[in-house]
């Protein structure tokens, strides 16, 4: 029995010593063979001109959502905004917005660009503007302003439009909160074109 009990202290008295040299003996090797590190080597982890953001400050897929006073809900998506200055409004890029009036109508809306101006709570949409009604509706034209405060879409020129009576060219197009104020309404303006196309 003493002659276990003495086997096991020398082996436990070993390799107290016996480790710790094999550790740093591993270490030693390890930091024998590295590799020298060069920074050039490091990995980018973003490829983003900081100096750039700096100067020119923006977001990344910002997001608005608001309800105007007579009740609907907008909702905007931009690809990339940038803030306002004292030079200009605030600007936006690759645009689609979602307005749901309470008639339970909902209008999406697309646009290369979006300029805003805070005073007037007023949104202009330029570079190629669709519309699209859950009535039939798909209106093309060129710029378009609305307003963030209420129900009102104004285009600033000729419109190209889809419906279900037929092909419709204006020289303008509103839409707006009817007299009744239980409904909307889309108004074509100036010379107003219709070619109808039957029903089948």
């Amino acid at each position: 029995m003493a002659t276990l009990r003495d086997t096991h202290s020398r082996m436990v008295a070993t390799a107290k010593i016996a480790l710790p040299l094999l550790a740093l003996a591993i270490l030693s090797t390890l930091f024998l063979f590295a590799r020298t590190i060069d920074p050039d080597d490091a990995i980018p982890y973003a490829d983003v001109d900081v100096a750039e953001r700096a100067r020119e400050p923006r977001l990344t897929a910002p997001t608005y959502a608001g309800v105007t006073s007579d009740g609907a809900a907008l909702t905007l998506h931009a690809a990339e905004a940038r803030p306002g200055s004292e030079l200009g409004a605030a600007t936006a890029q690759t645009l689609t917005a979602r307005l749901d009036t309470p008639d339970g109508a909902r209008t999406d809306l697309s646009a290369a660009r979006m300029m805003f101006d805070d005073a007037t709570a007023q949104v202009t949409l330029d570079g190629g503007v669709t519309i699209t009604t859950t009535s039939g509706y798909t209106v093309s034209t060129d710029t378009l302003t609305a307003r963030l405060d209420r129900t009102s879409l104004t285009t600033l020129g000729p419109v190209s439009a889809t419906s279900p009576a037929g092909h419709i060219t204006a020289q303008g197009m509103t839409m707006t909160q009817a007299a009744d104020g239980d409904t909307y309404v889309l108004v074509f303006k100036g010379r107003v074109e219709l070619l109808y196309t039957p029903q089948n």
